[in-house]
């Protein structure tokens, strides 16, 4: 157990935490959606805590970037996305619709036999 993993959880308990204790009787979805966020961001570090892998919690790329949108409110990353940079860089790249190129003719161009 790291020392970064432990902070990280303390952190998102904390948020968690402030995000409930400033509740009102009826919350809004979005306030709903922060705790939720919180929380599954704490569970994330928990579940971290006895693995020996580094900051990104990836089993391929244990050392590797940490993706800068990971726990951005403002661009959150979509369902099933972790901390990794070098994972969601390739599920991005697998989602990002597909390109067909095609070959232009250039104007006065000779056609191949």
């Amino acid at each position: 157990m790291g020392y970064a993993q432990l902070r990280e959880l303390r952190t998102a308990l904390t948020t968690a935490s402030d995000i409930a204790s400033s509740l009102r009787a009826t919350p809004t979805r979005r306030d709903a959606d922060q705790l939720v966020d919180a929380l599954r961001r704490a569970l994330t570090a928990a579940g971290s805590l006895g693995e020996a892998t580094g900051p990104t919690g990836c089993a391929l790329h244990p050392h590797g970037a940490v993706d800068p949108l990971h726990g951005d409110p403002e661009a959150p990353l979509p369902p099933g996305y972790g901390k990794c940079l070098l994972c969601n860089d390739r599920r991005r790249r697998a989602d990002a619709p597909v390109r067909l190129h095609h070959r232009r003719r250039r104007p006065g161009g000779r056609r191949s036999a």
